[in-house]
């Protein structure tokens, strides 16, 4: 496996997965609410990146909202078709995602993986979607309890990611999220050293995919039961580079000192 350095200044990703929570109406309230709170706070955007990827009917009303008011915030969606037209009910296409403005889509989140039974394959052919439309795609890879004690620490994302960038080439843009199934939602998050032990893993895979350069440039995410008060230890790691933030992407104040970790942290 590749040896990696670390020397490289990428600038940290917080992004918030609403999951299906918050109509439109909702949405356009939260998201002012947050950017008057960002401004408020005087974060500056340049120091962390933060998004948020509400349900696919909140996405036009989010976009006329950040471009009236031209609102630091990017935004998402939280998933996308393999295919870019026909008869697929029920399906969104990167070229409508693209249309409206999104800068990145969620790709092969565990609940997509377990719920909807995606498979790796699946995955790689979304990832393909997401690029062909210019769209940055967050890939999603993680272990379950029983994964973990069966296959040892870092082995299933590993090999999820690896096959997520099968065909891919080497100039793409993308970001990696790391969410161990068995801390989602379950208020008990990875230690800090376990997040950076699998996010140096999954940083060797890129080098070897994609090369040094496209490796050394990716943001690497961490997600699982993130809150303000653990941000701080994850992205103390030299391979963390943000969060994806399920539940505390709803609670205002909440991801607001997320975003804001770089303040109340003293980093």
């Amino acid at each position: 496996m590749a040896t990696v350095s670390t020397s490289v200044r990428r600038t940290p990703l917080i992004a918030g997965n609403w999951k299906m929570n918050l109509d439109h109406l909702q949405a356009i309230a939260f998201v002012q609410k947050l950017a008057w709170s960002l401004a408020d706070a005087k974060h500056d955007e340049a120091s962390v990146e933060v998004a948020v990827f509400p349900p696919f009917t909140d996405l036009r009303s989010v976009q006329t909202l950040v471009a009236a008011d031209k609102l630091p915030i990017a935004f998402g969606a939280q998933d996308l078709s393999e295919h870019d037209s026909g008869a697929y009910t029920g399906e969104i296409s990167g070229a409508f995602l693209s249309a409206l403005d999104c800068g990145y889509v969620l790709i092969g989140h565990s609940e997509r993986r377990t719920m909807h039974a995606e498979s790796d394959e699946q995955v790689a052919g979304k990832v393909r979607a997401a690029l062909k439309h210019n769209l940055v795609p967050i890939i999603c890879v993680g272990e379950t309890a029983e994964d973990l004690e069966k296959h040892g620490p870092s082995a299933v994302p590993v090999g999820q990611l690896k096959a997520a960038l099968a065909g891919i080439s080497s100039t793409v843009d993308i970001v990696v999220a790391y969410e161990p199934v068995w801390a989602i939602g379950s208020g008990q998050a990875a230690t800090p050293e376990q997040a950076e032990q699998v996010a140096a893993a999954l940083r060797a895979v890129l080098v070897d995919a994609l090369g040094e350069d496209v490796a050394q440039k990716t943001r690497i995410l961490y997600g699982g039961s993130v809150k303000a008060a653990n941000i701080a230890g994850f992205m103390r790691e030299p391979n963390v580079d943000g969060a994806l933030v399920g539940g505390a992407s709803l609670d205002l104040n909440e991801f607001s000192s997320i975003v804001r970790y770089q303040k109340h942290v003293g980093l």
